[in-house]
């Protein structure tokens, strides 16, 4: 090849024709969809490759000088950018490498590299020795594809029910290449490809490495020849070779040879095979529909030169090497002309077919059925391969049917011959030597061909003629289902054929002719017949009579012989030594009859293994007494290998319980003695025969009184005998056959094996029970099962042996060498095993019940014995032994299952588990085993999950389930282990650091930077496979369960602190697990309840990568999962693998209402909710005629527990038990009699169990789907940036999860178990929904737009409250604490259409207020009242009942939506409604009851803050109902007034100074006080709106609130003196002075002043003068003045409508106070002894007039100031909005950690806050300066005009008033001047100037006018 290959493919020998294999296999063998036109195109590509099979590209000089440049120019690779330089190193191997193989030099380089790619996966070799394995598995790939190609064509032997295009691509790709020299290439390959040829080139270029290594080549070598050979028989199975290339076969069969043993090896036996089908005919009689087509195709009826050349090579006389192989393809040809010769077309043929004889006689010359037996059926691979057996059949069977002479002629020879022996016997001479032996190896050959039924096929059924109706339903071969049908003519020969050769039987074949009917009886009917066959070869009751002896091949004769030489052996013998033994001349029985004893003895078994009604029939029989017989021999001096046999056919008769139990009784009282003599002999058969004889009857259960009379009864002796006589010595005796130790050990494990796992720990065990026994108390044993428990639970010799074949077993199984009893041992090491997992399973009931007993005995927990030292190494190495079994999982399944099982019991405890790390990572060498242990497990692609379609008798399948549980235990033991505290064994396996912090770990791919693959690999491989194609991951589909917890694992490294770091940056950077996962959600499910917790997992996963990637700032990665799961757009790139629009197929009209035209694709997250299914049919209730109903539910609730999932199952097995206990216990003919109709009610309860555990499961599943839907939903709304989704978007989306979530909960068949995670999520929705609406209005975009409002039309917003409406009442009656959740979302659902602040600009009139357009927010609110209201009494109902009598947090929230639906009903519906029906007055009168809760919560250490939670949220909703008139006139009607009177908690006002120190540090819970205030100020507040509210019915009101004034005046005195200046104390300040203010009735003028006074006591210009840094302190600290100037205001005016009868509030001096403290003085408490001195001055009044006519123009510039900001809210520095921001961002560094956007949000708040905090200052400074104005005026106008001048020696009170004062002239004067002095020009402009600024929109225009004009005319004029 002289063109230079500018790429290299990276794998061309391997990587292309691994890729070839998986197409073929997964279109042919896994029938996958769409896979022919992939085929199709891999057969074109790789065609040539299987032209010239397996041959190498050749070596080339150009190619070979590229690769040695390749370190120094480099060399491109394919897939690659640029070119890469090469180690020299390497480029040597490659050269190795192409000489070893002969390959071309880059054909080499890339194999190198291909095994550098793949070498993790092979840990321990170098990549040249992966190399090594990747060429042959490349050549193995060709060779399988090529098996499997040629199998899937259609022919005449079998079909794999492929489709017919497939079939016709199949079938003329393997026609061309057959015709281009197909068989002879494979034929050549197969005599040149040799193991040991390859071994020896290997060996010289040190292309083997370890033992593991080395097997795997020569297997993939041997399979490779193998499927090769395959190939070659599959096709001659289904269509005929040419002439050329059958010659060719035949010529290559002529030079094979046999192996060691005389048997062909597999691959010759395939090819003789191949040559036995090429030479069939006998597919003609089947008579199918293509019958006609196949005769046409074949050269032996169509072509007389081809049957001319195979018949003259066959009737060549030259010998070939294996003359009986020559003999078998003689014979075959003989019975291929028989057959053509009876065919039309033989007819011309006769000169060949006349030949069949001649053939037939050569054939039985070389022995043929000896070499069939011998060199065919010994051959291994015979019985694994259907068709081979099929075709052996058919060769024997026509050989009797077809060639009746020649066996009635080998009959006459062996009766001549029988007749030659019993003369040379008589004559006592030497045995003739030329004896015809053909017959008896026929025979032979039949008894071991049919003796063997891998498949069922039951072929020997042929052999057997029904001679009556058979009552069998399931009856298979040819016509027997049909009864009363004359079978077909081959069957009547087969049956003569058995029966004749059993009349007059010559004694020479009396031992073959047994052995044959020991074949034929292999199957249920065959041994049915054979029974049946020997029951009429005995002789009858008349024959008996006369003295005829009936057929020695019978029942009769057996019996009958058995009982005699029971008969003359039980007479005391001397104990005869092993000599004896050996040359067997016995007095009693001869060699001769021990060989034909033994060979009945296996056909008895046979038989009574197959047919219960034989076993029942035998050894019942009263006569024979085959069980006592065959004891008592025995017991007599017969050879070991008999009493073996005897004790086998004892086993089989134990299978029937009924028969067990009495096999037990007749074993106690013969007392079977095992002596010594096997021991001497190195044999041990009776050994292994009494351990089945035991197995076999335990099986049936042991009786506890087994013994009974004679011993202490139990089975304990039994177990000490096969512990102490038979297990523990084992090891150390000698064995001939070293295959028979293991063989023991085996036997005897078994039995421990069965009676550990049928042992279940009860309380009588731990309990000394005692029996009597001749006359003693002795105690009782123990059951077998406890005993054993025992040892395994001590440092016995039991377990220590144990533990030490597991350690041999593994060495044995790591030298990977063949060895005699391999499979023993094998077997014995996974008793062990099992018995390890049994104890670890039981020992907890165990040690619980022996703790709770006070039992003397010691036991240790096994899992702490298995930390011990070994004795062998002096190593704690028994856990690393045991886990080690899981290297080992490709050759022994089982055993990797039960170490795995082991494991992850021991993996519970975690005080082991580090030192499980230690031991595992001690020895680096085995380190790296355990782990490629555990990841060969993970990795093992035959692995296949059960479904209950399947068939698990499937040998094939069934491993495949144990590879698959394996995978499933070592993944729970990782999930186990993750829980723990590190370091644990998971995250070694996992590959995390262990000796060092966890979160210092870098994963890297496996071989990246030496990183051994680990079970994390493994896990991430099986989860990919899948993903780039469109169907999505297979492993969710193949293994739902193991995806499921696969995903579980991912998770939990996620979630966890310490590994979720680099667990997530591996994901994210070197898998892209996420993205290429999500993008198939939803999954399809193929197992609902598996998929469902698949995508939790998953979906759990990506909230947790969303919320690292938002917080880490890695926006790309955010926006990319945010688009893959909210799109509604068909987006190309997320189709995988170039494969156009993978959502394509989920394109639809959305399920939810669209407010679009345009058709879209369903979201991602919207399609994961589709797939969960809201409904759940529900089992029915159970139907039972004897049980009683509650009883049973009673016991089902008993045996209920929580599984490994959480899940809360009822445990069938336990169930069953307890009910067929309860069976048991009934007594009387009665209950026997419904013994049958009980069992069928058990098994109609224990379905009803099994669909409720599936009920729950599968609710389960459904929860945690849904709450993993939510958190992800919550994540992408919550923990994401704002600006990732744009709000118009954030909108729709949640409208369209808020309206799909609905509608789905909303069916009428939604289960009620996901409601509450449904109404969590809409709660969550509705108020990112208000959120963003909000956020909306702030930003200023789409306020008003034409579909309504916002971003989101208004119709979807009624559709949203109409579908939440709906929600909160179909919860009905239940649920309360679900409508917490429903209740929340209606608050912010309403809260959309509340108004936000505005900033009050103080331009707009009240009337234009009023008379304004409605806007959007208030047609919003009358919309959603509207829909509300459409509800009527029934949401009224729901509503109003929870928020009187619902759970606490109900009742809050049920209060707020009453409270907030109140607010917006102008019409007052819902008002009418609380109040007609009566709630509000239940809520009025629960106050009273609320006391005593309220009082408990002043105490320093409250219980909890619920009571005044509640009480809050009644206030505002009483404080709501009193906002109108009507509501508040309600409320007095209840009582409210009255019941607040009661309450003793206003009167416990908390000491502030003791309750400081009690304070709670975390600021949570509030002190005492201001808990106090807690309760007061809601209470006040209510107040204040009842007396504003009752402006009709004022009288009524006030007298009521007055009252409570009255009741809890000491603590409202309190209150007023208090000298406390923060918030809290002027709020109430405020509050108070409000009430009092308002409370002023003209009747009641000294009980306020009394109370008003204390009021008094706080200078009211020391409250004006307050200027505080907090806006809402100062507005307080001003309205206190605001209240006392409109009290002072009411006094006056209620005293006379006239100034000269007016009372007198203030005294007549006009000097302002001079310093802070000024004018203030302590008032005495009796009203009689004041003097007017004693009053405030009037020149208090001007002063505080003077303040706030300051204060105004202040406050006002400052509001037009935040005014201009906020219009120019763009142009503010950053450092001003910083400012700002302050203000409502708490924390330090608060404000730099927000976006610009959220922070211009934040300042135009505040700025919004401060505005109309200035403007309720100038309202309550504008209010304040006019009724200063009015008091000043009033007071001016009394003493100035109409006041009579006094004696001060007069008395204080005279004149009508009650504050009516004289004043002397000269004060006259003084107070004119000073008021004067004081109202000036400059205050008297102020004022009007306020007048101008701010009462001009005010609707109290010209009033500061009118009184500044009329003070000015009081000043002006001279007293009169």
């Amino acid at each position: 090849m002289s063109c230079i290959i500018t790429f290299l493919t990276v794998d061309g020998l391997w990587g292309p024709l691994k890729e070839l294999w998986e197409t073929v296999d997964g279109a042919v063998l896994r029938k996958q969809p769409e896979s022919i036109h992939l085929l199709e195109r891999q057969l074109k590509k790789h065609k040539p490759h299987f032209l010239s099979l397996f041959k190498n590209p050749p070596k080339n000089a150009g190619e070979r000088e590229r690769v040695r440049k390749a370190s120094t120019d480099g060399i491109a690779i394919q897939g690659q950018q640029g070119s890469r330089l090469l180690p020299e190193q390497l480029l040597t191997e490659a050269f190795i490498l192409s000489d070893l193989f002969d390959i071309g030099e880059l054909a080499a380089l890339e194999l190198l590299l291909a095994g550098e790619q793949q070498q993790p996966y092979f840990p321990g070799l170098t990549r040249g020795l992966v190399a090594v394995l990747l060429y042959w598995d490349g050549k193995l790939c060709m060779a399988n594809s090529l098996r499997t190609l040629i199998q899937s064509r259609h022919g005449k032997t079998f079909t794999l029910d492929l489709s017919g295009e497939l079939v016709a691509l199949t079938t003329r790709f393997t026609d061309e290449l057959m015709n281009q020299g197909l068989t002879k290439r494979i034929l050549s390959l197969v005599s040149d490809i040799s193991v040991t040829r390859e071994f020896e080139r290997l060996q010289k270029e040190r292309g083997l490495g370890n033992e593991k290594h080395r097997k795997e080549v020569s297997e993939l070598i041997k399979e490779c020849r193998q499927a090769l050979a395959d190939s070659l028989f599959s096709w001659t199975c289904q269509s005929p070779l040419t002439k050329e290339d059958t010659l060719a076969l035949i010529i290559h069969l002529e030079t094979v040879t046999t192996q060691a043993d005389g048997s062909l090896d597999s691959v010759s036996l395939a090819l003789v095979m191949a040559l036995l089908y090429c030479l069939d005919v006998s597919f003609i009689e089947q008579g199918t529909e293509d019958r006609e087509d196949l005769l046409q195709a074949m050269p032996l009826l169509t072509e007389r030169q081809y049957v001319s050349a195979v018949h003259s090579r066959l009737m060549d006389g030259q010998p070939w090497k294996l003359p009986g192989l020559q003999a078998v393809c003689r014979l075959t040809w003989a019975l291929s002309l028989r057959i053509l010769s009876q065919l039309p077309q033989g007819s011309a043929l006769v000169e060949f077919t006349e030949a069949d004889e001649v053939l037939a006689d050569q054939a039985l010359l070389g022995d043929v059925f000896l070499f069939m037996k011998e060199g065919m059926l010994k051959c291994e691979s015979f019985f694994q391969e259907e068709f081979y057996i099929r075709r052996l059949h058919s060769l024997i069977t026509d050989f009797l049917a077809l060639m009746p002479m020649k066996v009635k002629q080998l009959r006459s020879r062996a009766d001549e011959d029988a007749r030659l022996v019993h003369m040379s016997l008589q004559m006592d001479g030497e045995l003739p030597t030329s004896l015809h032996k053909d017959l008896d190896h026929l025979m032979i050959l039949i008894g071991e061909f049919y003796s063997k039924d891998p498949f069922g096929l039951e072929l020997g059924l042929e052999f057997w003629c029904p001679t009556e109706s058979l009552q069998h339903t399931t009856l298979h071969g040819s016509y027997l289902g049909m009864a009363l049908q004359r079978p077909p003519h081959k069957q009547v020969v087969l049956s003569k054929f058995v029966r004749q050769m059993g009349d007059l039987l010559p004694s020479t074949l009396y031992i073959s002719y047994v052995r044959m009917l020991k074949g034929l009886s292999n199957g249920p009917q065959c041994a049915h017949y054979c029974f049946s066959l020997l029951k009429t070869n005995g002789a009858t009751h008349s024959d008996n009579i006369q003295g005829v002896s009936g057929n020695p091949v019978s029942w009769e004769h057996f019996f009958h012989s058995l009982m005699l030489y029971h008969e003359n052996l039980r007479r005391d013998l001397p104990n005869l030594d092993a000599a004896h033994y050996r040359h067997m001349h016995l007095r009693g029985i001869t060699q001769r009859e021990l060989d034909g004893l033994t060979s009945f003895l296996q056909l008895l078994t046979t038989i009574i293994s197959w047919s219960e009604n034989a076993r029942l029939a035998l050894c019942e029989h009263p006569q024979w007494t085959p069980g006592v017989v065959m004891l008592g021999l025995l017991q007599c001096s017969i050879p070991p290998i008999l009493k073996a046999e005897l004790l086998h056919c004892l086993a089989a008769c134990g299978k029937s319980p009924e028969i067990a139990a009495s096999l037990w009784q007749s074993l106690e009282y013969t007392q079977v003695e095992l002596n010594e003599i096997e021991s001497s002999c190195e044999e041990y058969p009776l050994t292994r025969g009494f351990c089945h004889l035991i197995s076999t009857l335990v099986e049936n259960s042991v009786s506890v009184n087994l013994g009974a009379g004679l011993r202490v009864p139990g089975f304990q002796p039994y177990l000490n005998f096969l512990r102490d006589s038979v297990f523990l010595p084992f090891p150390t005796r000698a064995y001939r056959h070293p295959a028979e130790k293991w063989e023991v050990a085996d036997a005897v494990l078994e039995v421990f094996h069965k009676l550990l796992r049928d042992y279940e720990p009860q309380p009588s065990d731990f309990v000394q029970e005692m029996v009597e026994l001749q006359g003693e108390q002795v105690p009782t044993h123990k059951p077998p099962g406890h005993s054993i428990m025992f040892h395994l639970l001590n440092d016995s010799p039991t377990l220590a042996l144990c533990l030490s074949l597991l350690e041999e077993g593994v060495r044995q199984l790591d030298t990977y060498a063949p060895f005699p009893g391999k499979k023993s041992l094998e077997s014995a090491v996974l008793h062990c095993l099992c018995l390890l997992d049994l104890a670890l399973q039981k020992e907890v009931v165990f040690m619980d019940l022996l703790r709770e007993s006070q039992s003397s005995l010691l036991v240790s927990p096994l899992e702490q014995l298995l930390q011990g030292v070994s004795a062998q190494t002096r190593r704690a190495d028994h856990i690393v032994n045991i886990a080690r079994y899981l290297y080992h999982s490709s050759s022994n399944p089982e055993a990797a299952f039960q170490s795995a099982k082991i494991l992850r019991r021991i993996a519970n405890y975690p005080n082991i588990q580090m030192r499980l790390v230690g031991d595992f990572t001690h020895d680096q060498a085995v380190s790296e085993k355990l782990m490629a242990g555990f990841v060969e497990c993970l990795d093992n692609e035959d692995a296949e999950e059960w479904t209950e379609k399947e068939d698990e008798s499937d040998q094939q399948m069934k491993t495949a389930h144990i590879r698959h549980k394996t995978q499933i235990h070592i993944l729970n033991l990782l999930i186990t282990s993750l829980e723990l505290k590190t370091p644990n064994l998971a995250l070694y396996l996992l590959g995390y650091e262990v000796k060092k912090p966890v979160s210092c770990t870098t994963l890297q791919d496996p071989g990246v930077l030496g990183c051994p693959r680990s079970c994390l690999h493994a896990i991430l491989s099986l989860l990919q496979k899948g993903t780039d194609k469109r169907s999505g991951p297979v492993l969710t589909q193949q293994a739902p369960h193991l995806a499921e917890l696969c995903y579980q694992v991912i998770y939990q490294l996620c979630a966890c602190q310490d590994t979720s770091g680099p667990t997530m940056r591996y994901l994210r950077t070197s898998q892209d697990f996420l993205f290429s996962h999500l993008q198939h959600l939803p999954f399809t499910p193929s197992n609902q309840i598996a998929v469902l917790s698949q995508m939790s997992w998953l979906m759990k996963t990506a909230a947790i990568e969303l919320r690292v990637t938002s917080l880490n700032r890695q926006r790309s990665h955010t926006q990319r999962l945010i688009n893959l799961l909210l799109d509604d757009q068909p987006l190309a790139q997320h189709a995988a693998d170039g494969e156009s629009g993978m959502e394509e197929e989920n394109r639809t009209v959305s399920g939810f209402l669209h407010f679009d035209t345009v058709s879209k694709v369903r979201r991602k997250l919207l399609s994961v909710l589709d797939a969960i299914d809201f409904s759940q049919d529900m089992p029915e209730l159970l139907q039972l005629d004897f049980f009683e109903r509650t009883l049973i539910e009673q016991v089902i609730s008993n045996c209920e527990h929580v599984n490994e999932q959480g899940h809360t199952v009822c445990n069938i097995k336990l169930l069953h038990r307890v009910l067929v206990a309860e069976i048991n216990a009934l007594q009387g003919m009665a209950a026997i009699g419904q013994r049958p109709l009980l069992i069928e009610e058990v098994n109609s309860i224990l379905q009803q169990v099994v669909e409720r555990n599936r009920v729950r499961r599968s609710l389960s599943a459904k929860r945690h789907t849904l709450q993993s839907w939510r958190n992800l939903v919550e994540t992408l709304l919550t923990a994401c940036p704002t600006d990732v989704i744009p709000a118009d978007d954030r909108q729709l989306i949640i409208r369209d999860l808020l309206l799909d979530l609905h509608d789905k909960i909303l069916s009428e068949d939604a289960a009620g178990e996901l409601m509450p995670i449904v109404a969590g999520a809409v709660f969550t929705l509705t108020a990112h929904l208000s959120q963003s609406v909000l956020s909306e209005q702030q930003q200023g975009a789409g306020l008003e737009t034409s579909s309504g409002f916002a971003s989101i039309a208004n119709s979807a917003l009624h559709l949203i409250l109409r579908k939440l409406l709906n929600f909160i009442l179909s919860t009905g009656g239940g649920y309360p604490r679900l409508r917490t959740h429903l209740y929340g979302s209606l608050l912010y659902y309403l809260q959309i259409a509340q108004k936000p602040d505005e900033p009050d600009t103080l331009q707009t009139a009240m009337w234009e207020r009023l008379t304004a357009p409605e806007d959007s927010f208030s047609k919003l609110q009358m919309e959603n009242l509207a829909i509300i209201e459409s509800y009527g009494n029934a949401l009224m109902v729901v509503v109003c009942g929870d928020a009187c009598d619902g759970h606490e947090i109900s009742r809050m929230l049920a209060l707020a939506v009453l409270d907030r639906i109140l607010s917006i009903d102008r019409q007052n519906q819902w008002l009418l409604f609380i109040c007609n029906s009566g709630y509000l007055r239940s809520l009025v009168e629960s106050l009273r009851q609320d006391d005593a809760a309220l009082q408990s919560l002043l105490t320093p250490q409250p219980p909890l803050l619920k009571p005044l939670y509640i009480y809050e949220s009644k206030m505002a909703l009483l404080t709501r109902v009193a906002k109108t008139e009507q509501g508040a006139v309600e409320l007095l009607r209840c009582g409210l007034v009255a019941q607040l009177i009661e309450c003793q908690v206003f009167d416990m006002v908390p000491d502030s100074d003791s309750h400081r120190l009690m304070r709670d540090t975390s600021g949570f819970i509030p002190s005492p006080l201001d808990r106090y205030r807690q309760i007061l100020l809601p209470s006040l507040r209510l107040l204040q709106v009842i007396l504003t509210s009752t402006s009709m019915n004022h009288q009524q009101g006030a007298l009521q609130v007055l009252q409570w004034l009255i009741v809890h005046g000491d603590t409202i005195q309190s209150l007023l003196r208090c000298q406390d200046l923060s918030l809290g104390a002027l709020k109430e300040l405020s509050l108070l002075t409000g009430i009092i203010s308002k409370t002023a009735l003209p009747g009641e003028l000294i009980i306020i002043h009394r109370i008003r006074i204390h009021c008094g006591d706080r200078p009211i210009h020391r409250l004006a003068d307050l200027v505080v840094s907090q806006p809402s302190l100062y507005l307080s600290c001003v309205q206190v003045c605001a209240n006392i100037m409109q009290y002072c205001q009411t006094l006056l005016l209620q005293s006379s409508a006239q100034a000269q009868f007016s009372i007198c509030l203030f005294s007549p001096s006009g000097t302002e106070p001079a310093g802070r403290d000024a004018g203030h003085t302590d008032l005495p408490s009796s009203l009689p002894s004041l003097s007017y001195s004693r009053l405030p001055s009037l020149g208090l009044v001007l002063y505080l007039l003077k303040n706030c006519a300051a204060d105004f123009f202040r406050f006002h510039q400052s509001h037009r100031q935040n005014l201009s900001k906020l219009q120019s809210l763009d142009q503010l520095p950053p450092e001003e909005l910083k400012e700002l921001c302050q203000g409502l961002v708490s924390g330090p560094g608060g404000v730099e950690k927000i976006s610009s956007v959220q922070r211009s949000l934040l300042a135009k708040r505040r700025l919004v806050q401060l505005i109309n905090n200035r403007a309720k200052l100038l309202a309550l400074c504008s209010y304040i300066i006019e009724t200063c104005l009015f008091v000043l005026w009033r007071h001016l106008e009394y003493y100035l005009l109409h006041c009579v001048p006094t004696d001060p020696k007069h008395s204080l009170l005279h004149g009508p008033g009650l504050f009516r004062h004289g004043l002397q002239p000269s004060g006259s004067r003084g107070l004119n001047l000073d008021i004067a002095a004081g109202f000036g020009e400059v205050l008297q402009r102020k004022l009007l100037e306020v007048e101008g600024l701010y009462s001009q929109v005010r609707s109290r225009y010209t009033f500061i006018q009118a009184l500044v004009r009329r003070i000015r005319g009081l000043l002006q004029q001279p007293k009169t």
